[in-house]
């Protein structure tokens, strides 16, 4: 299950020197509860090769504003603190994949 981001803890993860996945979602977002559990099998399969992290940006304004993020869902990879890509909406499981693995 992929473990929380949250303002108080970003700064520590994101430094963390392993590249990350933030799934940014709010509880009351659809396509979000949909990407769901896709992320948590993708946290269960990258486990400690890729940091796969949710945000709720209700309750984490500041690491959802740090990010630009406009819409949800919305899927950034970031590697060494740095933005590498973005997904924004509903992406299937394979294409996630896909990008975990051309940028980790």
């Amino acid at each position: 299950m992929a473990l929380q981001i949250t303002d108080a803890n970003f700064e520590e993860l994101v430094n963390s020197g392993k590249p990350m996945v933030l799934d940014f979602w709010a509880e009351w977002c659809g396509p979000c509860k949909k990407l769901s559990p896709v992320i948590d099998e993708l946290a269960e399969e990258y486990d400690g090769v890729v940091d796969i992290r949710k945000c709720d940006v209700e309750e984490n304004v500041e690491v959802a504003s740090k990010f630009g993020v406009m819409a949800i869902p919305t899927i950034v990879l970031v590697k060494n603190g740095k933005e590498i890509t973005r997904r924004t909406g509903t992406i299937k499981k394979d294409q996630l994949k896909s990008l975990i693995e051309e940028n980790k």
